[in-house]
């Protein structure tokens, strides 16, 4: 971690705050680094979070098997995983109504019609959950004031650039800095 700043005083007490906001959300073990340069004259902040790799994305037919029921015209779902059941039934839920959906048992959905083609819809995605959280920590550790953001991140890397007016070029220059450094990590 690397916290740029004209004032000693000022970088640890942004480290600190960031340290504080990671422990708060389990994120230290999920980054790999983190570049921050914090310019109080130049009212801004540009923050780059390298994050960890996760594991892949699971598809729902990787978690259970769907089944077409041709002689029912429904579609049966036996769940394989019962630790995705909350993901699948939230999927399901933005598709089909709930009342549409039946659960005769714990293991098992139907749902009327031909639906096998699920199986290739994303129930979970560790990469976009941890960028999710990440994003809820930079948004956490930003200066309250500073509204106006550019967010200039790339696959692993979240990356914003933060003011309350006008973002300079050098600004920019400097987060794309960040970006090669940890891309290089």
């Amino acid at each position: 971690m690397l916290v740029e700043c004209y004032d000693e005083r000022g970088a640890e007490v942004y480290e600190i705050i960031i340290k504080q906001i990671f422990q708060d959300l389990v994120l230290g073990a999920s980054v790999d680094d983190l570049r921050a340069y914090v310019n109080p004259d130049d009212p801004v902040f540009v923050l780059a979070i390298k994050m960890k790799k996760t594991s892949n994305a699971v598809a729902f037919g990787d978690v259970a098997t769907l089944t077409y029921v041709k002689d029912d015209d429904i579609t049966r779902i036996i769940v394989d995983n019962e630790n995705y059941l909350p993901n699948i039934l939230k999927q399901l839920w933005r598709r089909y109504s709930r009342e549409e959906i039946y659960q005769p048992n714990r293991y098992q959905l139907e749902i009327a019609g031909d639906h096998v083609d699920l199986s290739t819809i994303i129930v979970d995605d560790p990469h976009s959950n941890l960028q999710r959280r990440v994003y809820d920590a930079i948004f956490r550790i930003l200066p309250e004031g500073f509204k106006i953001i550019k967010d200039m991140s790339t696959e692993d890397i979240v990356t914003v650039v933060a003011t309350d007016e006008l973002i300079a070029d050098a600004w920019i220059e400097k987060a794309n800095e960040y970006i090669a450094e940890l891309s290089d990590k």
